[in-house]
Order: C-alpha cells, then structure tokens, then sequence
C-alpha cells in the first residue's frame, strides 16, 4: 500500500481532468495536496471540497503557471504554510484543439502553447528544486505528441517534445541530490479539453485505434503519476512512462 502521509504535493493545472484525478488520488494516499489553478476557481474548489471532504488535506492556488511568478507564489505558500515540497506534479498545459499546418501556424499560438506547456515546467522547476530533499520527486506530464510529433499540431507536439528532453536532463542532474524527475505521457484522455475531437463518432473512431479498444480515463493517468511519486518509484528517473492504452509503442 502506497502512504505518503506527512508528504506535501502540488499539482498544478489541478481543477479538473488529469490534474485533478492526480490531486485526489495523492490526498487519498495521505499527502497534504496544493492545487494549483489559473481560472477555474469553481471546479478547483470542488476538488478541494472532494479531499477534505473524505478527510484528506488540500488547498488551492491560483496563479498563470505559464510565469515564474506564479510558480515561486505557489511553492513558497507550501514552504510557508508546511515547510516543504515533496513532490511536484507539473499538469498546467493547453492543447490547441483546431488543427492547423505549421505553414499557417500563428505566431501567437505558438507562443501561447509553449509558455504554458514548456515555459510553465521550466518556471515550476526552478521555483520547487531549491526547496526539495532527498528523496524528493518531481513528475511532469508529456504527452504521445512529443515522442512521435502529431500534425496540425506542431505547436503542441514540439512543447511536449521539449519537455521530455528536459525531463531527462533534469533526471541527472538532479540525480546525486536522490531527486527523481519522470514523465507520464498519455495518449488520448477523455478529458472536456478533448470534447471537439470526440464529438459525434470522433470518439469511437480514436478507440478503434487503440490496441486496448478504449479511450483512457483521468484517473487512468493518475494511476501512473502516484507510482512515481512514491517509494516504490526510488530506483526511477529519467523515464518517459507512456500511458496509452498501446497506440503508440517506444521505450
């Protein structure tokens, strides 16, 4: 049994879909849990009350997590209010939903995704490490894109290409401090941010390419992210831990 009582956790992008199924399933396993959100203040609450409610431990954050000033408020109200940070989910991110051909990508699309998908982990890093010990865990959330590319969405896949890189990066510098850092890359989630691709027959179509017939849910993702969180996890790092039901296999 996994128990991360006395572990602090935040999670940013934490109000709904992956990040929210990450923030219930740690608080369920004991950690006190920081939810981080930009905008959706009514659905990070519910997930606060869905914690404390079965007698875990949480609060909320908001913040734009595409900034280093909003990742250095949000770990330094856990240092503050805790005085630690064990583990950093990094969940903030955006996926552009209307494909469009790298020739016509708007510049400002561009620059949107990657601050928040690349940009934002690169703040949330820097703002965390100092803070973490041995021991300490950092898991950011990739995606199948930025392993085999994904037209009409160049801007999404290269942000999460990005992010791999510098997920193993970190792995060994991290290393000697026994700092893990991972990645889960899901492939589709069945999440709102997916309801145009999913729309009329869009979702049994995408199914039908999966080996495992089936599209994945949230808390499939969080499954993975609380393995690496935990001790089970301490010999791990650097690893791009795919979650993708088999429709993409690399390793």
């Amino acid at each position: 049994m996994i128990d991360l009582s006395g572990k602090v956790a935040l999670v940013t992008g934490g109000s709904r879909g992956i990040g929210a199924a990450c923030a219930e399933l740690l608080a369920a396993t004991g950690a006190t849990v920081g939810i981080g959100y930009r905008s959706r203040e009514a659905e990070a609450h519910a997930v606060y009350t869905a914690i404390t409610e079965r007698g875990g431990k949480a609060f909320v954050h908001s913040g734009d997590f595409a900034t280093a000033d909003a990742n250095r408020a949000f770990v330094g109200r856990a240092v503050a209010d805790f005085g630690r940070v064990d583990i950093f989910v990094a969940n903030a991110g955006v996926w552009p939903d209307v494909p469009v051909g790298a020739e016509h990508l708007d510049g400002d699309r561009w620059r949107h995704t990657l601050a928040l998908n690349l940009d934002g982990v690169f703040h949330g890093v820097q703002a965390v490490v100092p803070h973490m010990t041995a021991g300490g865990r950092i898991i950011v959330i990739s995606s199948t894109a930025g392993q085999r590319g994904e037209a009409g969405h160049a801007d999404y896949a290269a942000s999460k290409g990005a992010v791999i890189s510098f997920v193993k990066s970190l792995a060994v510098e991290l290393g000697p401090r026994d700092i893990t850092v991972n990645s889960v890359a899901p492939g589709w989630v069945d999440t709102d941010a997916v309801a145009r691709p999913f729309a009329g027959e869009g979702r049994q179509r995408i199914a039908a390419n999966i080996p495992l017939g089936r599209v994945a849910t949230a808390q499939d993702i969080a499954g993975p992210v609380l393995f690496l969180a935990s001790p089970l996890a301490r010999h791990v790092t650097g690893e791009i831990l795919n979650v993708n039901g088999g429709s993409v296999l690399c390793g």
